[in-house]
């Protein structure tokens, strides 16, 4: 990688926000575990080759991700998927085209087989070890099944959720965290920060663009709770010119997601002709210099006279990088070769906020919840659509709570899976209704069998939240 500038014009940070509900084991096509295997192989492993050679990016791993990468197995049913699933549906689908007079079709899909072969050939390298190989570059962490924090019945739930996930994260990659904890999606709200403080967090990332409006300054700096807990704003602005309608991923040479053959290949670009690649990472790499300038124009304009100069924290989930994005990584390795070109500052979050005394913001304990999803609050987790599961998760954890001392091990992670987020926002989103509404009724009679069996829920939670405590409901409440 290049040296990068000591900017002076203040300083950008890449937060990549590495999430998966658990799928591992929990059906196939077309929901379920080749969601994973997909990921691992258009955004896991690619991202890992650019932070292996050095990238300033901030890598932050959910715990359920983790629980799926560490499971038994994982690896070896990785290697089938690519050998013996992706080999053979580019192939059939390649034939179809060829078949139909379609060559450059059938040739891109023979070229973007290649991304599932070296995929299979680096995890093989790893010796199976992809959590491993991740885990060296992960920072941040969150809760145990990515919950919607404000939303939890319990003082003793939000504790678990939270130190779950903690435990988790230093029993895998050892004692170097420094206190980062990602919320964007899990909600931010004041009355959490007293259980983050007692588990140890000392930063936040927070969506706060309904609060302040979008590009305002104050986006910029990270701001001091009056608990004493660092709030890090993402900034809505610069991360808009990737993530909305017009984003650079929407224009035309990139590779169209949605328009797939029949195994649910892409062989077109988004104005329905066949995909160039050479011509998508041209496009990557001016689309990089333009966001680096964008960037930089920003912080000498709204962060001028801000301690540091500005901070930048362009928050992404790592997924569409690569997997919806296809050219994404590419886009990311040229904006780490254009920060130092161009001389913006680009650095971890850890290290940005070591340089930075965060400010006191007026009222901010009494801001109301906030989050990155519709409106910037709760409504997609909450709202009528989403009722039974909704009320449903708060029954289930409020019976873990009447059953006290006698909850064990294995209703805990029951309650867990079943606080996951990504149920609700499946179904609020239009994304597999059927089987996010499966996965919930599943996991709510799997608690209840748990609290009537003693604990007993054999293997059906797979590797799911491992890091349960027993004794997270004996405790005061």
């Amino acid at each position: 990688m290049p040296a990068l500038s000591s900017g002076r014009g203040g300083a950008l940070s890449i937060v990549l926000h590495t999430h998966m509900p658990y799928v591992e084991g929990f059906g196939t096509w077309p929901f379920g575990e080749e969601w994973l295997w997909e990921a691992i192989a258009g955004s896991y492993m690619p991202l890992l080759e650019l932070l292996d050679r050095g990238a300033p990016l901030t890598l932050s791993l959910t715990p359920v991700l983790c629980d799926q990468l560490e499971a038994p197995g994982v690896s070896e049913r990785f290697e089938r998927f690519v050998s013996e699933v992706r080999r053979e549906t580019h192939r059939e689908d390649a034939d179809g085209l060829r078949a139909g007079g379609h060559e450059r079709l059938a040739a891109e899909l023979e070229r973007a087989w290649q991304d599932y072969e070296r995929a299979g050939e680096r995890l093989a390298q790893l010796g199976g070890d992809l959590l491993g190989a991740l885990g060296r570059h992960a920072r941040w962490t969150s809760s145990a099944t990515h919950a919607v924090l404000p939303l939890l019945a319990t003082g003793a739930g939000l504790r678990e959720q939270v130190r779950s996930g903690i435990r988790s994260h230093e029993r895998r990659f050892g004692e170097g965290w420094r206190g980062g904890f990602w919320l964007p999606e899990c909600a931010h709200e004041p009355a959490l920060e007293a259980t983050l403080l007692d588990a140890g967090v000392r930063a936040v990332c927070v969506e706060l663009t309904a609060r302040l409006g979008l590009g305002a300054r104050e986006h910029l700096q990270p701001v001091l709770a009056d608990s004493g807990l660092v709030l890090v704003p993402v900034d809505r602005q610069t991360m808009s010119l990737i993530w909305s309608d017009g984003g650079y991923p929407a224009s035309a040479p990139y590779r169209d997601y949605h328009h797939h053959t029949i195994h649910h290949h892409n062989p077109w670009d988004n104005s329905g002709g066949a995909y160039d690649h050479d011509a998508a990472l041209a496009l990557a790499e001016r689309h990089a210099t333009d966001f680096v300038a964008r960037t930089r124009a920003r912080l000498e304009r709204d962060g001028a006279g801000l301690p540091g100069g500005g901070l930048a924290v362009c928050a992404l989930d790592t997924e569409l990088l690569g997997h919806w994005w296809y050219e994404g990584i590419a886009w990311l390795q040229a904006v780490v070769e254009e920060c130092a070109r161009q001389g913006l500052e680009l650095l971890p979050l850890d290290d940005a906020l070591a340089a930075r005394e965060p400010v006191r913001m007026p009222g901010q304990g009494e801001w109301p919840a906030s989050s990155w999803g519709n409106g910037g609050a709760l409504s997609t987790w909450s709202g009528p659509a989403v009722a039974e599961l909704a009320f449903g998760a708060r029954a289930g954890e409020l019976e873990v709570l009447r059953a006290g001392r006698g909850a064990g091990t294995g209703a805990i992670r029951a309650m867990l899976a079943l606080q996951a987020s990504d149920w609700a926002f499946m179904v609020t989103r239009g994304i597999a209704v059927p089987y996010a509404l499966e996965r919930h009724r599943a996991h709510l009679e799997l608690l209840a069998r748990a609290l009537a069996e003693d604990g007993a829920v054999g293997t059906e939670l797979r590797n799911l939240a491992v890091d349960a405590d027993p004794s997270a409901f004996s405790a005061p409440l």
